[in-house]
């Protein structure tokens, strides 16, 4: 069973960075495409960076764009989101996905496995 573990996570002024890393272990990782959510307490889940594992092709949601930077190491089985300039409405979990399924990137449902989560916490 594939298990994925986020760490990094913490929390940062306003305009500060965080880097968050994580693993994949405990088999094959089906789907050439790991990513980034994010869900603020009352909020839906939404969708912050995604890549494609076979070429490093990335993909953001729009608010993140130019602020965050998602890369991977497959020799790892690890992915990394780098943010930087973080806002206070940067502050949620986040989660690291594997296993996508197709269709739309941003679509929760359409990813198999999740991590647990990491607290990333930005204040005023």
């Amino acid at each position: 069973q594939v298990q994925l573990v986020e760490s990094g996570g913490g929390s940062v002024q306003a305009g500060g960075s965080l880097r968050l890393a994580c693993v994949a272990s405990g088999g094959t990782v089906s789907g050439n495409y790991m990513g980034w959510f994010r869900q603020a307490p009352g909020k839906e889940r939404e969708g912050v960076a995604a890549i494609r594992r076979d070429g490093g092709m990335s993909y953001y949601a729009d608010s993140m764009k130019g602020r965050f930077t998602i890369s991977h190491d497959n020799a790892q089985n690890t992915v990394y989101l780098q943010m930087n300039s973080l806002k206070p409405d940067d502050t949620a979990m986040y989660y690291c996905a594997a296993g996508f399924l197709g269709g739309q990137l941003w679509l929760p449902r359409m990813w198999t496995y999740w991590g647990r989560g990491a607290q990333v916490t930005v204040s005023s």
